[in-house]
C-alpha cells in the first residue's frame, strides 16, 4: 500500500488532544436534584436490560479516537497495487475532415471520442494513456498519463479539423512507442475499414451516411451570356438533386435546375446558362439537399482577375485628349479605367486605386490611392516634390534610363531596350524634398522618378508630355508603365480556390499589412498560413493610406468527402507481450469515510442515550 498525499495522516495528532482532554476533564459536578427525580431515575434503572457500564466515557473516547483515525487515513488516499491488472493504451484519433460527417444529430468524430472515453472509463485503477490525434497536422495530445479525468478532458477538448491528413505519422509515432513496450494495446479510431490488421485494433465509426457534392465548378462569359458549370455527385446511392446558382454576393436565387445522379460515385455535369451577364465577381453553387456532411455542399468561385483588378481613374487636362495614356492603362489586363475631364474632376466622388493627373493638378492630392503625375503644371502640397521650370530644348533631348543596379529599378526597366532611347522637346524641371528613385533623366535632371508622397502612397512623376513624344519611344515606356503598376498593383493572390489545407500566400507590399478573417470570424494578421475552414476568407490589405480587400474560397478536400473507405492492411510490426502492469485501487479513502460517518452516528446514539439517563 502507498499513500498519494501523506500529509494527511497529520490529522492523527488530534488523537494525543482527545486522551490529554479526557485525562484533564473534571469527571465531578454538583448538582442538586429533587428527590422526586430520584425516584422516576431509578425507574428506568430498573427497566433497562443493560445498565449504564461504569467504562462509559473510555468508550467515548475509543468513538472519538477510531474518527480521527479513519478520516486521516482518508485524507492520506491509500492506494493498494493489484499485480497484472493494468494496461497501457495508445490512442490514434482521426480528426481529419471526413469525420466531420453527421450521423444521428452527432458527427463521426464525437462518436470517436466516446468510443475511446468508454475503454479510459472500463479500464483498471493503474493503467496509462497516450494519445496521438491526427488533425491539421498529427501531434501528441499526452503520453503515459495515469489519470482518467486528465485523460477524458484533454480527449473532449479537441475538435476535428477539415483538412486531409493521413495517419501515416500518427502510425509511426506508435511504433515507436510499441517498440518501446510491446505489450502496449493500440487503438485506430477512425471511418476506414481495414482488410488487415496486425497489433491495433480498428474502431470504425462510418456508418456510410449519404454524402453528396460539388466538385470542378467554373464560369464562363460570353456575348454578354453568363454560364456557370460543374459536377456533382452521391457516394451512397442514385439521387435527385436541386441546384441553386447565386451571383455576385446576391441573396436572391438567380436560376434553380434539377439534376439526376443515376449511380453512386458518378460524376454528373450540370450547367447553368444563358444567364444576362456581362461581368461576374462570384458565383456561389448550393445543393439544397440535406446530407450527412454539410461543409461540400456547396462551393463559391471568384473572378480571379476581378479579385486582382484595380480601379485607374485618368483626369485628362491634355489638349489631346490623352488617348495614348488612355490606351497604355488599359493594356494592363487587371487595369480598370475611369476617364474625365479636368473640370469635372471635382464632381468626383468615388475612391480608385490610381490617380492619373494628366497635365492637370488637383487642389487637394487624394490620399485614398496612387497617384501618377503626368507632365505636372504646379507645386502641390504634400507631393513631395516641387515644379521649378518648364525647359525648352532645341532640337530635342534624349530620355536616359538609369543605370542604377538597385534591384528596384532593374525591375522597373526589365525589358526595355536601352539603346533606343526617345527624344522629347521640352520638359518640367522638378525638385524633390522626398526620396524619390529616378528611373529616366534628360540632361542629367530626373523626368520620370518614383517614391511615396506624404500619405505613404506610391506616387510616380513623368515630367514631360507623353503625347509629344517620338513613336520609338512608345513601346519602352509602355513596357515601363506596366512595371510600375505591377510593382504598385501586384497579383495578391496566386489564386482564388483552395482546398482546407493549403497554404494561403499573400503578396503585399513589405510595408504594409495584411488582415485575412476566416469563415468563423477569426482574425489573423499575418500574409501565409494555413487554411482551416471551410469557406469565404477575406483578405484585407493596407498599405500607406490604402485598403483594398479580396475573397478566396477554401473547399473541403475531394479526398475527405468519401463515406466508405476501404483500406488494404494497417501494422505496427513486432511481437506482442501479455505482460501487464501492476493495477492500483485508489478509491479506499471512500471506505474510511463511510466507516468514520458509521463511527460518528454511533457515537452521537450512545452520548444522547447518555445524556437520556441523567
Amino acid at each position: 500500500m502507498s499513500l498519494l498525499n501523506p500529509l494527511g495522516l497529520l490529522a492523527l495528532l488530534a488523537i494525543p488532544v482527545l486522551v490529554l482532554i479526557y485525562v484533564i476533564k473534571n469527571k465531578y459536578t454538583e448538582q442538586t436534584i429533587a428527590s422526586t427525580y430520584l425516584w422516576q431515575l431509578s425507574e428506568k434503572f430498573l427497566k433497562r436490560r443493560n445498565p449504564i457500564n461504569k467504562i462509559a466515557g473510555i468508550i467515548s473516547l475509543i468513538l472519538q479516537i477510531l474518527v480521527v483515525l479513519f478520516i486521516s487515513v482518508a485524507f492520506a488516499n491509500p492506494v493498494f497495487a493489484i499485480h497484472g491488472a493494468a494496461h497501457d493504451y495508445c490512442f490514434i484519433l482521426d480528426g481529419s475532415g471526413s469525420m466531420s460527417i453527421r450521423q444521428e444529430g452527432s458527427t463521426r468524430f464525437d462518436l470517436g471520442k466516446k468510443n475511446i472515453e468508454k475503454v479510459i472509463s472500463d479500464s483498471a485503477e493503474g493503467c496509462t494513456y497516450t494519445l496521438v490525434f491526427v488533425g491539421d497536422a498529427t501531434s501528441v495530445v499526452y503520453k503515459n498519463i495515469e489519470d482518467k479525468g486528465q485523460a477524458k478532458e484533454l480527449l473532449n477538448g479537441l475538435k476535428p479539423s477539415y483538412s486531409a491528413n493521413g495517419v501515416t505519422a500518427a502510425l509511426a509515432q506508435a511504433q515507436e512507442y510499441f517498440n518501446e513496450n510491446p505489450a502496449l494495446k493500440v487503438y485506430l479510431v477512425t471511418d476506414k475499414d481495414y482488410a488487415e490488421t496486425e497489433n491495433i485494433q480498428v474502431v470504425n465509426v462510418s456508418l456510410g451516411e449519404d454524402n453528396y457534392a460539388l466538385t470542378d465548378v467554373n464560369f464562363g462569359i460570353s456575348e454578354g451570356k453568363l454560364t456557370v458549370c460543374g459536377k456533382v455527385i452521391s457516394y451512397e446511392s442514385a439521387a435527385s438533386l436541386t441546384l441553386e446558382l447565386y451571383i455576385d454576393g446576391r441573396e436572391e436565387v438567380a436560376e434553380s435546375i434539377n439534376v439526376e445522379v443515376n449511380n453512386k460515385l458518378e460524376l454528373t455535369e450540370f450547367s447553368f446558362s444563358e444567364i444576362e451577364q456581362n461581368s461576374l465577381q462570384s458565383a456561389r453553387v448550393v445543393i439544397t439537399n440535406v446530407d450527412a456532411l454539410a461543409q461540400d455542399n456547396e462551393i463559391t468561385v471568384f473572378n480571379e482577375e476581378y479579385e486582382n483588378s484595380f480601379s485607374v481613374l485618368l483626369v485628362s487636362g491634355n489638349k489631346q485628349g490623352s488617348y495614348i495614356l488612355r490606351q497604355m492603362l488599359a493594356s494592363n489586363p487587371n487595369s480598370q479605367v475611369s476617364v474625365v475631364e479636368a473640370e469635372k474632376y471635382a464632381a468626383v466622388t468615388e475612391s480608385y486605386d490610381l490617380y492619373v493627373f494628366d497635365t492637370f493638378d488637383p487642389q487637394v492630392l487624394p490620399s485614398d490611392g496612387a497617384v501618377w503625375f503626368v507632365n505636372p503644371q504646379k507645386t502641390l502640397e504634400k507631393t513631395g516634390f516641387s515644379v521649378q521650370s518648364l525647359e525648352e530644348l532645341n532640337g530635342g533631348g534624349e530620355l536616359v534610363y538609369s543605370k542604377s543596379t538597385l534591384t528596384f529599378v532593374r525591375d522597373m526597366l526589365k525589358g526595355t531596350i536601352p539603346s533606343d532611347n526617345a527624344v522629347i522637346a521640352k520638359y518640367i524641371k522638378c525638385g524633390t524634398y522626398r526620396n524619390f528613385t529616378t528611373l529616366m533623366t534628360c540632361e542629367g535632371t530626373p523626368v520620370v522618378f518614383t517614391g511615396t508622397n506624404s500619405y505613404e502612397n506610391s506616387e510616380t512623376v513623368f515630367a514631360f508630355d507623353i503625347h509629344d513624344t517620338n513613336t520609338a519611344m512608345m513601346a519602352n515606356f509602355l513596357i515601363v508603365m506596366n512595371n510600375l503598376l505591377n510593382y504598385t498593383f501586384p497579383n495578391v493572390l496566386d489564386k482564388t480556390a483552395y482546398d482546407c489545407g493549403e497554404m494561403l500566400t499573400v503578396h503585399a507590399d513589405k510595408g504594409g499589412s495584411v488582415t485575412v478573417n476566416s469563415p468563423s470570424g477569426s482574425v489573423s494578421y499575418i500574409d501565409g498560413l494555413r487554411l482551416t475552414e471551410v469557406g469565404v476568407y477575406t483578405i484585407t490589405v493596407r498599405s500607406g493610406g490604402t485598403e483594398k480587400v479580396y475573397n478566396i474560397y477554401s473547399a473541403f478536400p475531394e479526398e475527405e468527402r468519401f463515406t466508405t473507405v476501404q483500406e488494404t492492411s494497417l501494422k505496427i510490426t513486432g511481437e506482442a507481450s501479455a505482460q501487464k502492469r501492476d493495477g492500483t485501487f485508489s478509491q479506499v479513502w471512500m471506505w474510511f469515510i463511510i466507516l468514520a460517518v458509521l463511527v460518528a452516528a454511533d457515537w452521537g446514539v450512545y452520548c444522547y442515550e447518555q445524556y437520556q439517563l441523567r
